[in-house]
């Protein structure tokens, strides 16, 4: 049985990481940073694992603002990655103000934004890359943790393929995957072909042969280390997303598969069983403590940046953030199968100091360069910070709320608790890239329908029970579906069917009527043949109106029970 105790490990070493092996801490005291100084690292044993997911197709520079609120349910309540702002920047020994609390937290993220500017863009993360390949040039792995085809103009106009291009040139080792999927199938498998690196997904299956899809593992020598990395793809693929894109294949944890697969590589004389999932933090935590004989998760899925290692049982787990913020270097000292040492930097790709690598700079140019117009096209200003990240509401999903209500004519509006999108700092433009960058799916249908006040309570159920069931494997991602119109409680520790109530019309303030209709507009829904214009056009059209956005703090969900 896994204890909170087990939960706590955050090894010492890690947790000073930004003191006096990342080289940070000095930089934040004089607010300042270098390339030099990110890249700075006593490398020790014979190999390097670095790390990105969930990078949402995003190629340039960008802000994104950290979540101030994320719930943990059960033993994880209080432990990482579920600590925000400055509760997380005491956890971490960070100081507000720093680098690092505009990299790893919400505090602040306004002021701060205006110092320490954008963040991400592939260019310089692969300079970063180039530079410890050089120094480790036969001991580095480069794992894309997946989410990688998904969440831009650009991605969405070439069904996926010009990040492929752009992994293929950065030089990937192997990737698994989640929103990849929402190409479909037959077009998974064109790109799949196109891939100069292996793409592991062990835990998907052909439900009409009973086979495989993809292969789940791939050896690779680095230091005279044999080094087995296994695949897990988002086990949850074909509920969180349309089932018919995926209808003949199956997913889940495949908890049994994935410990057969780890005795397979044993037996085939792996020194170093890695696995690269997109399960999502909670439940690699707690798969780590059922499943013997991983020694490093690679986790995905859940965008939870921690900038140490956690440890449970023998399994060292990593979480390296999303859209392209962070760049994770662990490198692992292996002696007789088994990890003697080793050290951790996420390391945040702040983009003003760091020098763009012009080959991948190159790339990125020529794939935006077709939809530089779209892409570029100022919409609107916004007053106040934009940001989707949070268990609850975001400010963008706000905002396209108020879109869906105005522009379809509904009385409540409902938008996914997607985590993938760019945040804007106050007085920044937004620009079609900025809004493809929350809403560029291939099932992007804003629907207007009538549904009953019993309909969308279960519909709030039933997404609360995907967040905050306390079993880690009956999460099946995301955040809370954001509500237009429409206040209610919130009781995350009471049981599905219980958590919701006091549910309210915010125009007139009337109860909900559980048999009353209600005019309803939403997008991304997973059935099939959904009618209605596309999400970035409603959104486009509202924001070419509006042409100046201030979206107020909301203040409509009521939470309680943590």
């Amino acid at each position: 049985m896994l204890t909170r105790r087990d939960f706590l490990q955050v090894t010492a070493a890690t947790a000073a990481m930004f003191g006096p092996l990342g080289g940070i801490g000095a930089a934040a005291a004089a607010q300042k940073i270098t390339q030099d100084q990110l890249l700075k690292f006593d490398a020790v044993g014979q190999v390097t694992l670095l790390n990105f997911t969930d990078i949402h197709a995003q190629l340039v520079p960008l802000y994104f603002r950290e979540p101030s609120v994320n719930l943990g349910v059960g033993a994880v309540n209080g432990l990482p990655p579920h600590l925000t702002g400055k509760d997380f920047l005491r956890h971490f020994d960070l100081a507000a103000g720093t680098p690092e609390a505009y990299a790893f937290s919400s505090t602040d993220f306004a002021s701060l934004s205006k110092e320490y500017g954008r963040i991400g863009g592939l260019a310089q993360m692969s300079t970063l890359i180039k530079a410890i390949r050089a120094e480790r040039p036969s001991n580095t792995l480069l794992v894309d943790n997946g989410d990688t085809w998904q969440g831009s103009l650009t991605s969405l106009k070439t069904r996926g393929e010009d990040m492929v291009d752009a992994m293929n040139a950065l030089g990937v080792d192997i990737m698994t995957a989640h929103w990849e999927f929402t190409y479909g199938a037959d077009r998974v498998q064109e790109l799949v072909e196109k891939l100069n690196f292996p793409f592991l997904a062990g835990n998907v299956r052909d439900t009409e042969f009973d086979e495989p899809v993809f292969k789940s593992t791939k050896f690779f020598e680095r230091g005279g280390v044999n080094i087995a990395i296994i695949g897990q793809a988002f086990p949850y693929t074909p509920i969180a997303n349309p089932r018919y894109m995926v209808e003949q294949w199956s997913f889940g944890i495949q908890e049994e598969l994935v410990r057969g697969h780890v005795k397979s590589a044993r037996a085939d004389g792996a020194d170093l069983v890695v696995l690269a999932s997109h399960n999502g933090f909670d439940v690699d935590r707690k798969l780590a403590s059922r499943v013997d004989g991983i020694d490093v998760i690679l986790t995905g899925h859940t965008h939870d940046a921690i900038p140490g290692v956690i440890k449970v049982n023998d399994t060292l787990m990593v979480a390296t953030g999303s859209h392209g913020k962070f760049l994770g270097r662990l490198d692992l000292d292996i002696q007789d199968k088994k990890i003697r040492d080793y050290r951790y930097k996420l390391i945040p790709i702040f983009s003003d100091v760091i020098t763009p690598d012009p080959e991948i700079e190159s790339v990125v140019k020529a794939i935006r360069a077709p939809h530089e117009k779209q892409l570029n096209e100022v919409l609107a200003k916004t007053e106040n910070t934009l940001y989707r990240r949070g268990n609850f509401n975001g400010t963008f999903d706000d905002l396209i709320c108020q879109a869906i209500i105005q522009e379809r004519d509904t009385q409540i509006a409902l938008s996914p608790g997607f985590r993938w999108g760019r945040s804007l700092p106050p007085g920044a433009d937004i620009t079609g890239d900025d809004l493809f960058s929350q809403t560029a799916i291939t099932y992007p249908e804003c629907y207007r329908n009538e549904m009953t006040g019993e309909l969308l309570k279960t519909i709030l159920e039933d997404v609360a029970d995907n967040l905050f069931n306390p079993d880690p494997y009956y999460q099946q991602g995301g955040d809370m579906v954001r509500i237009g119109g429409m206040g209610y409680s919130i009781d995350v520790a009471k049981p599905i069917g219980k958590r919701i109530s006091n549910m309210t019309l915010l125009k007139t303030g009337e109860p909900i009527d559980a048999a009353k209709n209600y005019v309803v507009g939403g997008w991304a829904s997973v059935n099939p043949e959904v009618e209605g214009p596309a999400i970035y056009d409603v959104v486009s059209d509202y924001l070419r109106k509006e042409k100046v956005v201030n979206v107020p703090e909301n203040k409509s969900i009521r939470i309680s029970g943590i």
